[in-house]
């Protein structure tokens, strides 16, 4: 039995946000923690419910925000 999507959405955002921390790469907490629920929320809706699936491509998806950013 897979786990209510609230809580899909929590663990997920949980396990890009340790790793984004650990690695530094956080910089605005506020605009972070909004850019990784839209990207989790946005795959949820699109029938995507494998917890570390998500949390990867909403790393990849925040470190691509910060470098085009960056540049």
């Amino acid at each position: 039995m897979s786990e209510p999507i609230p809580w899909l959405i929590e663990s997920s955002i949980k396990i890009a946000w340790n790793y984004l921390e650990r690695t530094g790469e956080i910089g605005n907490a506020s605009e972070a923690s909004r850019f990784l629920l839209r990207t989790v929320d946005a795959m949820v809706l699109k029938g995507e419910h494998r917890k570390l699936m998500l949390a990867n491509r909403a790393i990849e998806a925040y470190q691509r925000h910060r470098r085009v950013i960056a540049a």
